[in-house]
């Protein structure tokens, strides 16, 4: 999943595919072969199992893709929920090296809700890494 996440140097391309990453966790058993909801341009995946990420377990995946016009505005890309374990410097570091946006103290349950999931979300401290075009480019206007 990180190779989804990191840009290739000098540009504002990631260095793999969320759809690569998405489908190793599928052959892994880690996220169903479908998405928990497809809302507007994105697939949420629930992980069946937690997974390492960055010294957290990851919980949640997300992936930005258009296939059908429907409206205004798609960023490809994907992001990444995460229960923290400990400090979130790791994941400030990251996004601060791959363009990325990190959204601390996440409420996940409410998130999950928004987009019509509802599962039970063990207490916890959360925090949400987004790594789409418009977070890549948005260093770009200033």
């Amino acid at each position: 999943m990180l190779h989804a996440l990191q840009l290739k140097k000098g540009t504002t391309e990631r260095t793999g595919t969320s759809g690569q990453a998405i489908e190793a966790y599928m052959r892994a058993g880690l996220v169903g072969k479908k998405p928990n909801q497809r809302a507007d341009y994105t697939d949420y995946y629930l992980l069946n199992t937690p997974a390492p990420f960055l010294g957290h377990e990851l919980v949640l995946i997300e992936e930005e893709y258009i296939t059908q016009y429907i409206g205004c505005c798609v960023s490809p890309g994907a992001g990444v929920t995460v229960k923290v374990h400990g400090s979130t410097r790791n994941l400030e570091q990251f996004a601060r090296a791959n363009r990325c946006t990190l959204s601390d103290h996440v409420d996940l349950a409410h998130e999950l809700r928004e987009v019509a999931i509802r599962n039970k979300v063990p207490k916890g401290h959360y925090a949400s890494l987004s790594c789409r075009e418009r977070d890549a480019k948005r260093d770009d206007d200033s």
